[in-house]
């Protein structure tokens, strides 16, 4: 760990959030004569986004090694300057124990998506375009996670929409038009409700501030404005969850985005939505929270069936099933125990759900690029086409790869000491033992189809390894690529994480205890 003053914490934030965002600029521009490479301007502007994202995680890692983690429930790094006087808001940034792994988590997977991109240009219109849409994406996503503001947060919750539409629309494959405009309109009109439900807050409050709204545990908002809240936040999280039934624009823009839009999509994108309900609706609006957490339960644990069982149907022989859109309709299920952990309102099933938010973004990122890598080899993410009837023996024909992709689908199911095992359990141990006020039986109902739902997720991702990685012996001159220096580059720190959290899970819930039991009313730290 190092120690730095608040000047320089604080000056540090302000650059992770600014730096994609000049960067994005940046890239729209002419290479400066002396930065021109020998391979061309396309090369260059890939170079380049590499580069900044390179230094945002630098950045980024800095920012929490000077974090202080005796104290982690604190706001830390905090800038609160005025912006519009008139409306009471104010440019507050800062970072706790909640955000700062979301913020290494969306710096690394930046990083990792722009020098996979260096070595694997996607195909589509201008490469400048491409490196300006992920930078900005990722100072949306970034700022998401830093502000304080009600207003701040909303702008920054709504700039990622247009880059991730673009990234679909331009660079997807298959059927993209037609997802990137799901994906808009189900965003977009969750947004709008999201957006009734902040300003009615504000409003009533007297401020946007989400920290002095966080204090007052809902001091000053009637049950019935808490109840009006909850519910517009609760749709509007909702839809970016994504929770069931709200999630049907999720497989399309899985299947259609490149493999990078599919990692930003599954790794950061989808825990802006959970990092909403914890950091907003939990404190603000404690009341109307505990009305609708069976509500948020039950919808949570039919997800995470709903989601195994459509992964089943997929992945069966002759069902002509995308390996793309069973890790989407997969993510279904996996964010189920993240809601089903905020609907336990324990700081237990609370800090399950952070863990399984970061657990699930390094496996499904993970698992994302090796889908995209295993096109780029085979062509093709058709199952049927793969395996055809005795597997497609990725053991054989390409082994490190073929392993990789067995470890992160092991990992995925919830394997015991590897980062899936703990976010799952501490959700469900959450569901076992609610808070006072919610009801223990149809919280136990809740607990035993969620455990129900692993033995789903074992079985349809058991059913994956055995058709895309075993199989009959590989015929002569079949064999695949292996893994590449880049893509070891890109992977192994994703797979090293996953093997951390899973083997020292205090890495995590050390860090995000605290901020939770500040953030729970009625909870003493």
């Amino acid at each position: 760990m190092i120690t730095l003053n608040d000047t320089a914490t604080r000056l540090l934030l302000v650059a992770v959030v600014v730096l994609p965002l000049l960067g994005a600029v940046a890239a729209l521009l002419p290479a400066p004569p002396g930065l021109r490479g020998r391979h061309g301007p396309d090369r260059d502007v890939l170079r380049h986004g590499v580069t900044v994202s390179g230094v945002v995680l630098a950045a980024t890692l800095v920012l929490a090694a000077a974090f202080d983690h005796d104290d982690p429930g604190r706001i830390q790094a905090e800038t609160d300057a005025s912006w519009i006087p008139a409306l009471g808001v104010r440019l507050h940034l800062g970072v706790d124990g909640i955000s700062l792994p979301l913020l290494v988590l969306t710096a690394l997977l930046t990083f990792l998506c722009a020098l996979h991109s260096y070595f694997r240009p996607p195909d589509g219109p201008r490469p400048a375009a491409f490196v300006a849409l992920l930078l900005l994406l990722e100072a949306g996503t970034l700022a998401t996670f830093a502000v304080l503001d009600l207003v701040l947060f909303f702008l920054a919750f709504e700039t990622v929409l247009v880059p991730m539409y673009f990234l679909i629309a331009r660079w997807g494959g298959a059927g993209r038009t037609a997802a990137a405009w799901k994906f808009v309109l189900y965003t977009v009109l969750g947004s709008v409700v999201m957006l009734l439900g902040l300003l009615l807050i504000g409003v009533q409050a007297g401020t946007f501030d989400m920290v002095a709204l966080a204090a007052a545990h809902g001091e000053g908002l009637t049950h019935t404005t808490q109840l009006l809240a909850v519910l517009a936040l609760g749709i509007g999280f909702a839809v970016k969850t994504p929770m069931w039934p709200l999630h049907s624009w999720l497989p399309d823009a899985h299947t259609a985005a490149p493999t990078t839009g599919s990692v930003l999509l599954a790794g950061v994108l989808l825990k802006m939505g959970t990092y909403g309900l914890v950091r907003i609706a939990l404190p603000v609006a404690p009341e109307g929270m505990e009305t609708f957490a069976p509500y948020l339960g039950a919808f949570a644990a039919a997800g995470i069936v709903y989601g195994s069982l459509a992964c089943l149907s997929l992945v069966r022989e002759g069902a002509g099933g995308d390996l793309k859109r069973l890790i989407a309709y997969s993510s279904v299920g996996h964010m189920g125990f993240v809601l089903l952990g905020v609907a336990t309102l324990t700081p237990t099933g609370v800090n399950g759900a952070l863990f399984a938010n970061i657990a699930h973004g390094l496996i499904t990122g993970l698992l994302f690029f090796l889908v995209g890598a295993l096109k780029e080899r085979t062509g093709s993410t058709d199952l049927d086409w793969l395996a055809g009837a005795g597997g497609a023996a990725l053991y054989g024909r390409s082994p490190r790869f073929g392993g990789l992709l067995a470890f992160a689908a092991v990992a995925s199911l919830g394997l015991p000491g590897l980062a899936g095992f703990w976010g799952e359990l501490l959700a469900m141990l959450g569901a076992f033992d609610p808070a006072d006020g919610l009801s223990r039986p149809a919280f136990l109902t809740y607990l035993a189809v969620a455990a129900f739902g692993t033995l789903l997720t074992a079985a349809y991702l058991l059913l994956v390894v055995r058709r895309v990685c075993m199989g009959d012996s590989p015929a002569p001159g079949s064999d695949l690529p292996d893994l590449r220096g880049y893509e070891y580059a890109a992977y192994a720190p994703l797979a090293a994480l996953t093997v951390l959290a899973g083997l020292w899970p205090a890495v995590l819930l050390d860090l995000t205890d605290p901020a939770v039991q500040s953030l729970l009313p009625g909870v003493v730290p």
